[in-house]
């Protein structure tokens, strides 16, 4: 009898909804190290200002900060590294094709255990313009206000 998947969220990057037009997104797995995973278990990641690099057929994951693991000795890792994500051949084609013919760009949307691996949910995403970004406050305020509205009604 197989055991029910589980995810349970590490980090978010919420910029990347506010800055970018998701079209897609995918599925990673993480080359990481046995402290970057304990660091990762303590909740020390950041995923602001990070971004996906395709480099020889090989996708990157640049510009994460995992801290360092609060109980490590001499066994330490580089917080800023760059770090290898593991992706089905079909889907770095797909990556590849995209952000070379079209301008669009990837950014790591999330990061979740999923069991016990580390997995990072990617987005092809392209970048909004500052109208574009005036329209999503302007829409998350007009929701703010119905929610409001209806909530004092049903008082």
């Amino acid at each position: 009898m197989p055991r029910e998947q589980t995810d349970q969220l590490i980090a978010d990057n919420r910029k990347a909804g506010f800055d970018y037009h998701i079209l897609e997104t995918f599925e990673a797995g993480v080359v990481l190290t046995g402290t970057e995973v304990k660091s990762i278990r303590e909740g020390r990641v950041n995923l602001r200002d990070s971004y996906v690099r395709l480099e020889q057929a090989e996708a990157y994951l640049l510009g994460v900060h995992i801290g360092q693991y609060s109980h490590s000795g001499y066994a330490i890792h580089d917080p800023t590294r760059s770090r290898k994500l593991l992706l089905n051949r079909e889907e770095l084609n797909k990556l590849l094709g995209k952000t070379t013919e079209r301008g669009l760009t990837i950014v790591p949307v999330r990061m979740y255990f999923k069991g016990s691996r580390v997995k990072l949910a990617v987005a092809l995403a392209k970048g909004k313009k500052a109208y574009d970004k005036r329209e999503t406050i302007r829409r998350r305020e007009i929701d703010r206000e119905t929610r409001a509205a209806v909530k004092t009604r049903q008082r």
